[in-house]
């Protein structure tokens, strides 16, 4: 008996000696960081700087023709200009206006379709097949469409705007409803909430993360589709400005108009993940 005992305690030491040993190289391992550190807000420019300053060299050592392609410091000179004499200031209002107009317009009727179709059976059956149908037809191809039925004005352009918004407001919040945990649904169920308190606790903040993602989509599209719409029989607008400087080859207002856009994007970019930051504080995510 105490032989056994003897054999079965020096087993085990031997079994704890083996464990400390493979434990050793991994305890001796340095701590790797997995996930990259939140960047500094001044840095997400530095792409764009880098690429400015590649143009600008390329510019004045003579390989880009002025003729083809201004350079950035004679573009910003012709930007100066155009705000000093007034030329430029009613453009970017009028741009401005389709843009935000369409932008407010597509993200409220977005937000509230994604919600009817992501909460009731009903509006899912109503709304999802119509929005997903939306989605498979460019926005430009309705064209010729919204012409005849609101003619070449403002209306005409502010309604394709709306509808180019709409779709990913709506796939994205609509998106974010449905993959809300349902473990909160049963416990405010047991809270016993009503419909309304549900959606303002429980449906709404879970919403937000993809109603972001979507609102940055929303905004980048209203200005990419205004970039085409304001060719249409427009005399106001930064499309305008380009298209009248491209029959007389004036590339440096093209290229004003390109860094207008440049500009206006990043701004409301910026602009959405600040709000973003705020409302989603409580969460603690990748790069935050």
């Amino acid at each position: 008996m105490a032989d056994i005992l003897q054999s079965s305690v020096a087993h085990s030491r031997s079994r704890y000696r083996q464990g400390q040993q493979r434990a050793a190289p991994i305890a001796a391992r340095k701590s790797v960081r997995l996930t990259p550190a939140k960047l500094p807000a001044g840095l997400r420019l530095l792409g764009p700087a880098l690429i400015l300053i590649v143009w600008e060299a390329a510019s004045r050592l003579g390989f880009l023709s002025p003729y083809t392609l201004s350079a950035p410091s004679t573009a910003l000179q012709t930007g100066y200009d155009m705000i000093l004499d007034g030329s430029l200031l009613p453009h970017l209002l009028a741009s401005a206006g389709r843009a935000y107009t369409g932008l407010f317009l597509g993200v409220i009727v977005g937000v509230v379709l994604a919600m009817l179709s992501g909460l009731t059976r009903t509006g899912e059956a109503l709304i999802d097949g119509v929005v997903q149908i939306k989605r498979a037809i460019p926005t430009l191809a309705l064209i010729p469409l919204v012409i005849i039925w609101l003619g070449i004005g403002e209306e005409m352009k502010i309604f394709l705007i709306f509808t180019a918004v709409l779709v990913p407001v709506y796939i994205n919040t609509h998106a974010a409803l449905r993959a809300i945990d349902i473990g909160h649904v049963e416990l405010a169920q047991t809270l016993g909430l009503t419909r309304l308190e549900f959606i303002r606790h429980v449906a709404l903040p879970g919403a937000l993360p993809g109603f972001f993602v979507a609102l940055r989509l929303a905004v980048a599209i209203s200005w990419t589709a205004l970039v085409v719409l304001e060719l249409v029989n427009t005399q106001t607008g930064i499309g305008y400005l380009m298209n009248r400087a491209r029959d007389w080859g004036q590339t440096d207002i093209i290229v004003v108009g390109i860094f207008i856009y440049a500009v206006l994007g990043l701004v409301s970019d910026a602009v959405v993940r600040f709000i973003e930051g705020r409302a989603l504080s409580y969460r603690r995510a990748l790069g935050s």
